[in-house]
């Protein structure tokens, strides 16, 4: 995308003394609930009011949103509280009506991204709107398949325009709803440094009580904002109960994050080592992800070896491995002393775990 600056203007003319913040329901249930989330809402950090009008759901049966009925509803949220409001849209039809209802910012789903069929449908109903459109991130973990789906945007005249990044699915058993993947928003923003960059804490992780780390993580790492998903009663939401927070705990995440003011100071010294410090966690925690693994395949390994009546220790084996971390190690700049250190500390835990499977 040339000329890509434009893409920041509509934050930057904000003026913002913090990080944009888009909270509000997951879904739209009754207008009553709508408008006393509002309410609630209205004197606090939030610029946007977000509430899911049309919500797409895995299995037909569950609660799929309140229809075109729900834009009504926001449009007395404007009325009342003078919050600016947002919405997602899927087809050129929802895009269509939430126009004609003056929603200010739409934001297209990951299911919807995924799809450059979906994306082409809509980058042609939204052509020239000067509404804000952000895109979030596909489902599976594919760069180039969202920048893609923002290009389409783009190349339909479209200036006011972000990303959203909401994890990606994965089969594995995780911690998270949907893994962050934080290496992949890192190159995210080095690619395209002028396209604001918003956070989704709420399905990134999928619990509420996981929320503000996973949120000052992405202000570490200098996104520009938040979509926290907010309900007066979140225990009995009709959608995504479990990830949703109270205003008053809303109102709390936002005190109790750090928040660096976006100065010129900020871009020196303390600004890079907080970047590098939040890059340095992200791995940390691939790391202990992929040991993780490695001791699980260990265990297949001593299951084996216990039917076949096997050694635990296969010195050849271990030998041929050292051997090829010590160079693999040097070609990435890391010394021989430390190589070994390392890995003979994993080897001792992989025979160990081996050890309580032939002995247990």
């Amino acid at each position: 995308m040339e000329n890509s600056k434009a893409l920041r203007s509509w934050l930057d003319e904000m003026n913002l003394p913090h990080p944009l913040v888009i909270a509000g329901p997951c879904s739209a249930e009754t207008e009553g609930q709508v408008l006393e989330i509002a309410h609630q809402l209205k004197d606090t950090d939030v610029n946007y009011y977000r509430a899911g009008i049309w919500k797409p759901r895995t299995r037909p049966g569950n609660f799929e949103g309140v229809g075109a009925l729900g834009l009504g509803w926001l449009k007395k949220v404007k009325e009342e509280t003078g919050l600016k409001t947002c919405t997602e849209v899927a087809n050129a039809t929802h895009v269509k009506l939430a126009i004609e209802n003056d929603v200010d910012l739409l934001w297209i789903g990951a299911r919807s991204s995924v799809s450059p069929f979906i994306m082409q449908e809509l980058a042609d109903a939204l052509e020239g709107t000067d509404k804000i459109v952000l895109v979030k991130n596909p489902v599976n973990p594919d760069l180039a398949l969202w920048l893609g789906g923002i290009e389409r945007l783009y190349s339909k005249g479209i200036k006011k325009l972000g990303a959203i990044h909401r994890g990606f699915s994965t089969y594995e058993k995780s911690k998270y709803r949907n893994v962050p993947e934080w290496q992949l928003a890192v190159e995210f923003q080095d690619r395209f440094p002028d396209l604001p960059l918003i956070c989704d804490p709420s399905h990134i992780t999928g619990k509420r009580d996981m929320i503000f780390d996973v949120s000052q993580t992405a202000l570490d790492l200098n996104f520009d904002g938040l979509m926290i998903e907010t309900h007066t009663d979140p225990d009995n939401a009709w959608s995504d109960a479990a990830q949703q927070v109270t205003p008053k705990r809303l109102v709390q995440i936002m005190e109790d994050l750090r928040i660096r003011k976006r100065t010129e100071t900020d871009k020196s010294y303390r600004a890079s080592l907080e970047n590098c410090r939040a890059q340095i966690n992200m791995i940390d925690d691939q790391l202990i992800n992929l040991l993780g693994k490695r001791m699980k395949v260990s265990d297949q390994i001593g299951e084996l070896k216990k039917e076949n009546n096997v050694a635990v220790l296969q010195s050849r084996r271990w030998n041929e491995i050292l051997g090829n971390m010590i160079l693999e190690g040097e070609e990435r700049g890391l010394s021989e002393e430390f190589v070994l250190r390392m890995f003979k500390a994993i080897h001792q835990e992989s025979i160990n775990h081996q050890e309580r499977i032939i002995n247990g």
